[in-house]
């Protein structure tokens, strides 16, 4: 299992209180354990906090708002998506809008993807 250091737990636990409404609105759907997947919530691993995290299949959603698509936030998730591989895990993107538009799709999505997926396969992918 992946964990992080005191500082980016602290931080997760901080996080956890503050998440938007993509994420709570995602959170209250996978916390029911869609298709018996478990998740966790703003998960430490490394350096990193992570949006959810399925331990089982070793795959990570992240919800990405806007800002990610400007300035080095692109780099500087592909960074992390890298690293997350050399852990064998996988990354699955979503934007925030998809989230709040098309909650049944994302999470099937999700759930297909994580049943799909395999430690050190692929690479980040998206939902776009």
């Amino acid at each position: 299992m992946l964990h992080g250091p005191k500082e980016t737990q602290q931080r997760a636990k901080h996080l956890r209180r503050t998440m938007s409404l993509p994420e709570i609105t995602l959170w209250r759907e996978l916390k029911k354990r869609p298709n018996g997947l478990r998740f966790r919530h703003q998960h430490p691993a490394g350096l990193y906090i992570l949006d959810f995290f399925c331990p089982r299949f070793k795959l990570v959603v992240e919800i990405d708002g806007e800002a990610h698509e400007y300035g080095d936030r692109p780099q500087r998730d592909a960074a992390r998506d890298g690293w997350l591989l050399t852990q064998g895990v996988r990354t699955l993107r979503i934007p925030a809008q998809e989230v709040l538009t098309n909650l049944e799709g994302v999470v099937q999505h999700i759930v297909t993807t994580a049943q799909n997926s395999y430690p050190g396969g692929g690479g980040g992918a998206a939902m776009r």
